[in-house]
């Protein structure tokens, strides 16, 4: 039992996942602002950030809403995140326990915070937030199916192994799978898909500031914000973390093992800030068919090429 809290709010889990995803995001910020000629944070502004929130900033409860459920909802986002990554976490680290990392589990988990603040959205009582609410939710409907044909196309690929841990192995006693034709089409989705996840350009427009001022959010401050933004860490590190898991053989904890791991990481989220700095903000119908055409046939077309053995 103790063991199983330990995972949980220290290693992997909350603890860790959150200082890691707070420096992964002073990375983005860092990359951001060096693409638009600026300097860019200082390394620990996204603690500095946080904690304002949590200890110096008041928490305002909206007038017309449901207040209940409206500081319920960055909780569940937290914990939903956080059991997540425990899961993906676990079998990367190659820590030995009796959960493998189901991939439909962590799925399903990795849902949770972005229900949550549509949740939190439409408590709040504020027609904006409805509106980011809205769009939030034809994103998932609009995304979700795609990467759940990413996760088929991985279990095919890795003899219909549906746990992380096995994946993991497969990988490291052959080639990633990001070296073939079909790792490389699924990895190009995958990217989209978490990119859409995380709400990051050109899929932010649950959020839009310049529209809808930060429009699923805008009722939040102070703690119950400080949470949402604890929620966004974590997951902004534990997706890039799942896609080395899937595409790029995971992690080896030994000698320069420990290097490569933070570089692939480091990479994948290079790639997304990269995405996010060179592309304008889409309409939600533009979003909508992006992924349910093209980024869906994307995908078929690599588990047909699986299915012929490349």
């Amino acid at each position: 039992m103790a063991i199983n809290v330990f995972y949980f709010l220290v290693f992997p889990g909350l603890l860790f996942t959150a200082i890691a995803g707070a420096f992964l995001s002073w990375f983005d910020r860092k990359i951001t602002a060096r693409v638009q000629f600026r300097k860019g944070p200082p390394v620990f502004q996204p603690f500095y950030d946080f904690f304002k929130l949590l200890l110096v900033k008041e928490t305002i409860l909206p007038k017309y809403g449901s207040p209940v459920i409206f500081l319920l909802a960055p909780v569940f986002a937290v914990f939903g995140a956080v059991m997540a990554g425990v899961f993906i976490l676990l079998p990367l680290l190659n820590i030995t326990t009796g959960f493998r990392g189901d991939l439909i589990v962590i799925f399903y988990l990795l849902t949770i915070p972005s229900f949550s603040y549509i949740i939190g959205a439409l408590a709040s009582g504020n027609p904006l937030a409805a509106v980011g609410g809205s769009r939030e939710m034809k994103l998932i409907m609009s995304y979700e199916l795609t990467f759940l044909l990413v996760i088929a196309g991985i279990i095919m690929k890795c003899g219909q192994h549906f746990d992380l841990s096995s994946i993991i192995q497969v990988q490291q006693a052959g080639s990633p799978f990001i070296g073939s034709i079909s790792g490389v089409l699924l990895f190009i989705v995958a990217i989209f898909c978490i990119q859409a996840k995380l709400a990051l350009v050109p899929f932010d427009m649950p959020e839009a500031e310049a529209e809808i001022t930060e429009g699923i959010f805008i009722e939040y401050s102070g703690a119950a914000y400080a949470l949402i933004k604890l929620a966004k860490y974590i997951m902004f590190f534990i997706l890039p973390a799942f896609l080395v898991a899937l595409f790029m053989n995971g992690f080896r904890i030994e000698g320069t093992g420990i290097l490569w791991a933070v570089l692939k990481i480091f990479a994948v989220v290079l790639i997304m800030t990269l995405i996010r700095n060179t592309n304008p903000r889409v309409k939600i119908k533009q979003a909508i068919r992006f992924f349910a055409i093209w980024m869906n046939l994307v995908a078929i077309v690599a588990i047909i090429i699986i299915a012929f053995g490349y």
